[in-house]
């Protein structure tokens, strides 16, 4: 059984799948406690569901994208199992992590977003560095950021490991802790091969709309 936060069908509103419709599956519980956490109430609010049940409701919904987040969804055993199905019923799957877990289990064909957390968050000394090692084209890694610090950190970090040349790589700024227009300009002036992401969900229902 899977320890499930929440389960809705929804636009996707980061990645670059933003806009797109999609399936999520929300799991209980994380390693992490980052500083401007959207979803705190995921850290132990939770339904017992099996693989099966998931599956049927994902197919009910009759989106092409789905999305496996959190919390943090490499916690529990059965998630790589979760993913599996998904994928092989013709989805595709998009998982959500923090960075700090072993991405190598994860199956082949699911989209690995990898959130590399940055100093503000507080849980940086967490980064499983090794994970970049691991990544594919089409992959993606994420830089929540919330202050210039933040945004030079995140930068030596796309520079050292040339991230831009592996996978997609996006900026994302906390939501009311920093302008998208700095955000914006400094990747426009520093010429980064990154992209620009907005937490799109937020912006159309608001920052405390749940199951959106």
């Amino acid at each position: 059984m899977l320890r499930v936060n929440e389960i809705f069908k929804s636009i996707q509103g980061e990645s670059t799948y933003a806009g797109c419709i999609c399936g999520i599956i929300r799991l209980s519980g994380c390693n992490l406690r980052c500083a401007y956490c959207d979803t705190r109430y995921a850290y132990d609010e939770y339904f017992p569901c099996t693989v099966e049940d998931i599956c049927a409701q994902m197919e009910q919904y009759k989106t092409r994208v789905l999305l496996l987040t959190g919390g943090e969804p490499l916690l529990q055993e059965e998630c790589y199992g979760l993913m599996e199905r998904l994928y092989r019923s013709g989805h595709t799957v998009l998982l959500e992590t923090n960075g700090s877990l072993d991405i190598a289990r994860v199956p082949g064909g699911v989209i690995r977003i990898l959130d590399l957390k940055c100093p503000a968050s507080g849980e940086s000394h967490q980064i499983c560095w090794e994970n970049l090692e691991k990544l594919l084209p089409s992959d993606e890694v994420k830089f929540v950021i919330s202050d210039q610090a933040d945004l030079e950190w995140a930068t030596r970090t796309v520079e050292r490991y040339q991230l831009g040349n592996i996978c997609r790589v996006l900026f994302s700024p906390v939501f009311d802790q920093i302008e998208p227009s700095v955000l914006a300009d400094w990747i426009i002036e520093n010429n980064l091969p990154v992209r620009l992401q907005l937490q799109m969900h937020k912006l159309i229902w608001g920052k405390e709309e749940r199951g959106r």
